[in-house]
């Protein structure tokens, strides 16, 4: 079984599934702060009874066990999965209701978030904010519609959890789908070290340590960019000497600057390394829906499939103007759709991890032919390669143009040297997550303003809720806001409770670049 590391916020989620009136006491409101809306309120229940619904329930289970996983090419690993890697897609229409029970049989608290859902906030699954943790050896059951067809996902939201196997796709159908296309491929892609060269708990504590010095106000990586990506050296923070964890030299002028903070053994595509991947099999003249899902920890994946071109159709579940492009760039907790009509041949998928040297693969085979080397790199990586900000929502979804009635202006701070990510330079506290929350009101449209004062790219997620990137620009939930940039983010105030949002870098997360938005009561 992986070692783990226990932590202030492991014994406070510990002391809350064992304490049924732990959760209100970790939740009260801050002294003198206005009233806020409770997860379990009547205004969250008057929320859920507005959606459309069919009346259908889904039922399903979901085990969060310790595992072995197999990665291909007798490279096997000690982690935690859903019972496989990725675990197994949950498929269910949207209107039906998602009956989901989570079985926690790891030896610590876990809990199922549901990445992009604009759910009842008391089924979000962020102990201690919405919730008590589901402790070891106990189940809990989600229950809640799913209203908005779309490609989501489902993963941990306690501690760096996220960076095991604990992730599956979620798939909400569109019974009146508008697309045409023969065959689905879901692809889920994957930045590994669990049970390679330590845990990801480890990993955390050796980059908590910091690079020693100043931050210097968020200039994380200065003079720094000469550091050896390559080798091992160094000391992992939690197992003494050996291969280090933390990763310098990564540079990606996509990224802005420092691509990201951990060293990766491998990168996977549905849970194979590159050198023994997976084999999607089909006919040439097929055309085929991609979903794709970045579940990674620390790594932007440019994503091209050789000898081909992609349709975008859909970022974060929701339709866009379409788009024919060469490569993704597809961020930690971003989806894409795309379509694609298959040539004859064998061809492959890589998912570059931009600004790290590496990639994960998958293979295309239609027809014979030698499957390319691992080393081939698709032409189409450096032909157009796409990012949210090209896309413009489909008019559909767009909002209606309205003044913002409140804005929000979150400063992203910190940097590698102290490692000490935050929001507005106060690192979250999640033993007293109400003590300082974004504040909105019921029926207000809401802008954020995400304003990058550090030194590396951030992908900034926003829980409940799907905002428009800009004026035309996509419906998405979570946005990469580079270096020295600022992002507006705007979203009608239409889902009551206490949300987070926060870098879906599961490092900068954990290490305090986290936020409540808050609805008052």
């Amino acid at each position: 079984m992986p070692e783990f590391t226990v932590n202030r916020r492991s014994l406070l989620l510990a002391g809350l599934g064992a304490a049924g009136a732990g959760l209100l006491a970790a939740c009260s409101d801050a002294a003198g702060a206005p009233p806020l809306v409770d997860p379990a309120g009547s205004p969250v229940a008057e929320a859920e009874a507005k959606r459309r619904g069919t009346g259908r329930e889904r039922p399903v289970t979901v085990t969060a066990t310790a595992d072995t996983v197999d990665l291909g090419g007798g490279t096997t690993a000690p982690t935690w999965t859903f019972g496989a890697l990725p675990g197994t897609a949950v498929r269910t229409a949207a209107g039906d209701t998602l009956v989901a029970t989570l079985n926690n049989h790891l030896p610590v608290p876990t809990s199922l978030h549901w990445h992009g859902l604009a759910l009842r906030n008391d089924m979000d699954g962020v102990p201690p904010v919405t919730m008590r943790p589901v402790a070891a050896g106990a189940s809990f059951t989600y229950r809640f519609v799913t209203d908005r067809p779309g490609t989501y996902w489902f993963h941990p939201h306690v501690g760096v959890q996220l960076d095991r196997g604990l992730y599956a796709p979620l798939i909400v159908e569109d019974p009146q789908e508008p697309l045409g296309y023969d065959e689905e491929w879901v692809v889920v892609l994957d930045d590994w070290l669990d049970g390679v060269t330590g845990t990801p708990d480890q990993a955390f504590a050796e980059l908590r340590k910091g690079m020693g010095g100043d931050s210097g106000g968020g200039h994380d990586m200065s003079g720094m960019s000469g550091h050896d990506m390559s080798g091992t050296g160094g000391t992992n923070g939690a197992s003494g000497p050996g291969p280090s964890f933390m990763l310098m030299g990564a540079t990606s002028e996509l990224l802005g600057g420092d691509a990201g903070d951990v060293r990766y053994p491998h990168h996977l595509v549905n849970g194979r390394i590159a050198a023994d991947p997976e084999v999607y099999r089909s006919g040439p003249g097929r055309r085929v829906r991609l979903r794709i899902v970045n579940a990674g920890g620390d790594t932007a994946y440019r994503l091209a499939l050789g000898g081909h071109r992609l349709t975008v159709t859909h970022t974060d579940g929701y339709p866009v103007r379409h788009e024919e492009v060469d490569a993704l760039l597809v961020g930690m907790g971003e989806r894409y759709d795309a379509l694609v009509t298959l040539q004859d041949g064998v061809f492959p998928l890589t998912a570059l991890a931009e600004g790290k040297n590496a990639a994960g693969r998958a293979l295309v085979r239609t027809g014979a032919g030698e499957a390319p080397a691992e080393s081939v790199r698709p032409a189409e990586l450096n032909g157009r390669i796409l990012a949210a900000d090209a896309l413009r929502a489909a008019d559909e979804v767009r909002l209606p143009s309205r003044r913002p009635d409140r804005t929000h202006r979150i400063e992203l701070t910190g940097g590698m040297a102290r490692y000490d990510w935050a929001l507005d330079g106060r690192p979250f506290d999640m033993a007293d997550p109400a003590a300082r929350a974004f504040l909105v009101g019921g029926g207000e449209r809401v802008r954020l303003e995400f304003v990058n004062r550090t030194e590396m790219w951030h992908p900034m997620h926003l829980h409940g809720h799907t905002f428009q990137v800009g004026e035309q620009g996509p419906r998405k939930d979570t946005v990469i806001v580079l270096p020295g940039r600022t992002v507006t983010c705007d979203f009608d105030a239409d889902n009551p409770g206490r949300w987070m949002t926060h870098c879906h870098n599961a490092y900068h997360g954990e290490a305090g670049m986290m936020g409540l938005l808050a609805y008052r009561a």
